[in-house]
């Protein structure tokens, strides 16, 4: 027997079946993303009008909607849809936040400031029941978001953070994520990117479908959401 040429077919075929299993894996995700994100579309107009007439009581008319740009698979820059939970000018206050030392060091530690003195009382009630997110079903229809994978961040995040470009940009972004159900405001940036690398190198339907369990408990139970 020709031990080199068997064990050489044994290793193509094992490579084929990887292939169809990864396919497998792809296709049954993007159709499970899009049922989910219509069935979201569909729950998103009533919604929007609450948020709007809410927003509109307290005298705040601007839009109620917050496009960000976003890093996507392979390094696509592409807008993150968001209910706004913060005032208007959210970026040039921003600014003025991070000339105090308190603020600079809490944003250069983990992109986000606790207690932030720039999200608005609806905007605090939408962050903490994850409501703010529903507009990201439209990036899943785009074909920019899936429901599950590492949050997307913005442009120079990951860099700020020594972050793995070719892995953590190697899937679509999700609505929720491994980090999401396993701490998420709780953990440090270092943590979070340990979460989401363990996802993407072990993505699965199987997975996936227990990230998909957890974000219901979580969301239910207000866990971790700032």
């Amino acid at each position: 027997m020709d031990y080199g040429v068997s064990l050489g077919m044994e290793s193509i075929d094992n490579i084929s079946k990887h292939k169809v299993s990864y396919y497998l894996y792809i296709g049954v995700k993007r159709v499970f993303d899009i049922i989910c994100a219509l069935f979201g579309l569909v729950l998103l107009l009533p919604l929007m009008l609450f948020v709007k007439i809410a927003y509109v009581l307290s005298g705040d008319f601007n839009s109620i909607i917050y496009k960000h740009k976003r890093i996507g698979k392979n390094g696509k820059v592409f807008y993150l849809y968001k209910f706004r939970s913060m005032v208007k000018n959210a970026d040039e206050v921003l600014k003025e936040l991070l000339k105090d030392p308190k603020y600079k060091k809490q944003w250069d530690e983990q992109q986000k400031l606790d207690d932030d003195p720039r999200i608005t009382k609806i905007g605090k009630f939408l962050r903490k029941s994850s409501l703010d997110e529903t507009p990201q079903f439209l990036n899943i229809l785009f074909g920019d978001m899936s429901l599950i994978g590492p949050r997307p961040l913005v442009p120079g995040e990951l860099d700020a953070h020594g972050g793995n470009h070719q892995l953590y940009e190697s899937v679509k972004p999700g609505i929720t994520s491994y980090w999401a159900v396993n701490g998420r405001s709780d953990t440090d940036y270092n943590d979070r990117l340990k979460l989401e690398y363990f996802y993407i190198r072990n993505r699965s339907l199987s997975l996936d479908f227990k990230v998909m369990l957890k974000t219901i408990s979580v969301v239910i139970k207000r866990e971790g959401a700032k």
